[in-house]
C-alpha cells in the first residue's frame, strides 16, 4: 500500500463550487451575491485608489526584498493598533501583535497560542459564524462549545441564549467574538449589549477572542471598534485578530495581524516570545506587500486621508443597498438594521437552487447573502426573484 492510499476524498467547499457554476453561467443577467468580497457600484472588486499610490511609492522606493522576521512589519503592526483599539494609550506596554497571513492567519495563530498556554481549552462560538472559525479553531486544538447567537427566521439576535450560554462557561474558556458587521448574519450587538458581555466576560473569567475583519464596513472605523475597545477595558488578557483584507481591498495579499493583551509588560513579553516562535514553525515570515502597502497609507497624512474617504464610501454602499432592498419590500425590512456586507436570509436550499437555476442569483445555501455584490438597480428584480420562488410573499 502507497502512503496516499489511506487518504478519504473530502467534500467539495461549497463557496468554491458557487464561484465555478456562477463562472459557467452563460447568462448575461446573473447576479452573483455568494463570494464575500467587496463591490463597487460596477460590480468590481477594485484595487483602492490609496493602495495603488501606495505601492506606486513602494515601487520607487522600496530597496530591498530581503526576508521579514516572523513578527512581520512592525511599523504596520504600530501603526493599526490605534485605529482598532483608540489612541488612549491605555494598554501601553501590555499589548503586542504581530503580523499574519489574514485575518485567517491570525485566528490560527491565536488558537495555537491558547492551546500552548491551556491545552484542549474551550472556547465558544456563536451560530451561526463564519464557515471556517470552526475548522480553524480545531486544528488549533481547541474544544468548540457552541450556543445560539442569531435565529433566522425571525430575523433577531438571540441576546439572552448568548448570556445564558456565557454564564455557564468556566474561568479560562475562550469567547469568540465578532468585533462587528457579523459574518454571516450582519446582526449586531448595540452598545449596551457590548457592556454586558464585556460585563460577564470579566465576571466569569473569560478568554475574548475578537475577531475583527470589517472594521470601517459597518458604521465606520470609530463606531465598527466600540465593542473591541470595550471588552478589552474590562479584562487583563484578550486576543484580536485583525484582517486588512476587507477594508483595504488586499484579499489576495492576505494582510492581517494578531494582538495579544496581557496582564502586565512582563507577561506580555512571554507572550511575544511564544508568538514568533509559534509564526516561526507556521510560515517563517510573512507576506511583506500588503503590510508594506498599508504602513506606507498609515504614514502619510494624504494617503490616509484618502483611504478613509474610499472606506467611507464603501460603506455608505453597502448601507445604502441595505435600503434599497427594504424599500423593495416590507419584509426586507430587517435588512436595514443589519450591518456589513453580508444578511443571512430566511430561505430553504431548494428556494435557493431555484434563484440559482430560474435566475441566475448565486448565494450560498445557507441563505447568506453579499450585499455588496448586489447593484441598486437590480433591487427590484432580486425581490420579484425572492417572490417568484416563495422566498417572500408576493
Amino acid at each position: 500500500m502507497t502512503m496516499f492510499q489511506t487518504l478519504q476524498p473530502q467534500p467539495a467547499d461549497g463557496l468554491l463550487t458557487l464561484i465555478g457554476l456562477f463562472r459557467d453561467d452563460p447568462r448575461n443577467s446573473k447576479i452573483d451575491l455568494g463570494v464575500g468580497t467587496y463591490r463597487n457600484a460596477a460590480g468590481v472588486t477594485p484595487v483602492m485608489e490609496a493602495i495603488k499610490s501606495a505601492e506606486r511609492v513602494l515601487l520607487e522606493g522600496q530597496q530591498t526584498k530581503a526576508y521579514l522576521g516572523p513578527e512581520g512589519d512592525q511599523r504596520f503592526v504600530e501603526l493599526l493598533m490605534p485605529i482598532a483599539f483608540g489612541t488612549s494609550g491605555a494598554h501601553a506596554g501590555r499589548l503586542v501583535g504581530v503580523q499574519t497571513p489574514g485575518g485567517g492567519g491570525a485566528l490560527r495563530l491565536g488558537g495555537e497560542l491558547i492551546t500552548a498556554a491551556r491545552p484542549g481549552a474551550k472556547v465558544w462560538l456563536g451560530m451561526p459564524t463564519w464557515p471556517n472559525h470552526r475548522p480553524v479553531l480545531e486544528a488549533a486544538g481547541l474544544t468548540v462549545v457552541e450556543y445560539r447567537y442569531f435565529d433566522p427566521d425571525t430575523q433577531s439576535l438571540c441576546f439572552d441564549d448568548m448570556l445564558a450560554a456565557l454564564a455557564t462557561a468556566e474561568a479560562g474558556d475562550v469567547v469568540l467574538l465578532h468585533g462587528c458587521c457579523h459574518n454571516p448574519t450582519g446582526a449586531e450587538l448595540e452598545p449596551a449589549q457590548w457592556d454586558a458581555v464585556a460585563a460577564l466576560i470579566a465576571e466569569r473569567g473569560l478568554m475574548p477572542f475578537i475577531d475583527l475583519a470589517y472594521q470601517g464596513l459597518g458604521e465606520g472605523l470609530e463606531a465598527d471598534a466600540y465593542g473591541t475597545r470595550r471588552v478589552l477595558a474590562c479584562v487583563e488578557e484578550a486576543l484580536v485578530a485583525y484582517s486588512c483584507d476587507k477594508n483595504f481591498g488586499l484579499y489576495r495579499e492576505r494582510t492581517g495581524a494578531l494582538f495579544v493583551l496581557s496582564r502586565d509588560e512582563a507577561a506580555a513579553s512571554v507572550v511575544y516570545g511564544n508568538l514568533l516562535a509559534l509564526a516561526r514553525v507556521n510560515w517563517s515570515m510573512p507576506p511583506d506587500h500588503g503590510a508594506a502597502a498599508v504602513r506606507t497609507i498609515l504614514e502619510s497624512k494624504e494617503l490616509r486621508r484618502v483611504w478613509r474617504a474610499e472606506l467611507e464610501g464603501m460603506c455608505r454602499r453597502i448601507n445604502q443597498v441595505r435600503e434599497a432592498l427594504t424599500a423593495a419590500h416590507p419584509r426586507l425590512g430587517f435588512l436595514s438594521r443589519q450591518r456589513g456586507m453580508f444578511s443571512q436570509l430566511p430561505i430553504t436550499p431548494a428556494a435557493v437552487a431555484a434563484l440559482r437555476n430560474d435566475h441566475g442569483i448565486y448565494m450560498a445555501g445557507s441563505g447568506r447573502i453579499n450585499l455588496a455584490g448586489l447593484q441598486i438597480a437590480d433591487a427590484e428584480i432580486f425581490v420579484g426573484a425572492l417572490v417568484a420562488v416563495g422566498g417572500l410573499p408576493a
